[in-house]
């Protein structure tokens, strides 16, 4: 069977590979767009296989919020670069990935990657489009947040993602307190959260640094008590300065809504991803001198 333009025009329709890979896979198949489909997700798994060891540290944070508003996931989907992370066929397949973790309640990230999604599975979605983009695209992680109150959820940018269990307030506050937790990053909640070798490690620190000064131990006492309480309020969220109201604490604003932080979840983009750095300038200079 002859190929011809439209059969190429369908093929990368479904599929968004490139004209002459498309063109290729139909003269393999003999026209057989079914088959053509099937050889070129064959051939996007052997590209995507190459491409599984470069970094995958941009990406973006999807969101996706039950009808009630009491149950919420972020996941975080990589790429390699920021470009990518602005496409709107890596977004979309972001946002499904968010819709199947919310609705279909899987237990990890691989069964994330088998849950159903357009047809097949998340992950031959995955796979097709590392195909038709080019890069290392991979689902990282997700988190998943139920509330009997209010349910803050907030993405800034894509790249940071918070949801906060509320009991008491509404939902202004949840919001208020997840857009406090994207920008301040808190490590804990409460004092009475932070494990005490975290506590004994900067006590050990701040004497250290007080004895420097050369002052009598009931001064120095009294100095890295006062440090270390300055200390825990700056890692919880309790104790921070609320960021829209830096001369009221986090704690205070529940405290005048009757409220009270059952837990929160923070996602950044990369975090904790070794990134290659790149130099430009030498990789031009070694094609250069064939170095």
């Amino acid at each position: 069977m002859a190929v011809t333009a439209a059969m190429v025009k369908e093929l990368r329709e479904r599929t968004g590979a490139g004209m002459m890979e498309c063109k290729k896979a139909l003269v393999e198949t003999g026209g057989d767009l079914d088959a053509a489909v099937e050889f070129l997700r064959k051939s996007g798994l052997a590209q995507a296989d190459k491409k599984a060891s470069r970094v995958a540290a941009e990406g973006k944070i999807a969101l996706a919020v039950a009808a009630d508003g009491r149950q919420a996931v972020m996941v975080e989907v990589n790429c390699e670069t920021d470009f990518v992370a602005k496409d709107n066929s890596f977004i979309a397949f972001a946002n499904a990935v968010a819709q199947n973790a919310l609705q279909q309640s899987p237990a990890d990230v691989e069964s994330l990657l088998d849950s159903s999604l357009d047809g097949g599975t998340v992950e031959e979605s995955r796979q097709a489009l590392i195909s038709k983009i080019g890069e290392n695209i991979q689902v990282r992680r997700f988190v998943r947040a139920n509330s009997e109150g209010a349910l803050g959820a907030y993405v800034h940018g894509g790249k940071i993602g918070v949801l906060v269990d509320v009991s008491g307030g509404d939902e202004s506050l949840a919001h208020d307190l997840a857009m406090h937790v994207a920008a301040m990053n808190p490590e804990f909640v409460s004092a009475d959260d932070v494990p005490a070798d975290v506590i004994a490690r900067e006590k050990d620190i701040l004497v250290a640094q007080a004895q420097s000064s050369g002052k009598p131990p009931e001064i120095i006492e009294k100095m890295v008590t006062g440090r270390l309480r300055k200390h825990l309020s700056g890692i919880t969220l309790l104790g921070q300065s609320f960021v829209k109201d830096g001369d009221l604490t986090v704690g205070k604003l529940l405290e005048q809504n009757g409220a009270s932080i059952n837990g929160f979840e923070r996602l950044a983009v990369g975090e904790g991803i070794e990134k290659k750095e790149e130099n430009f300038a030498d990789e031009v200079m070694q094609q250069v001198t064939g170095g």
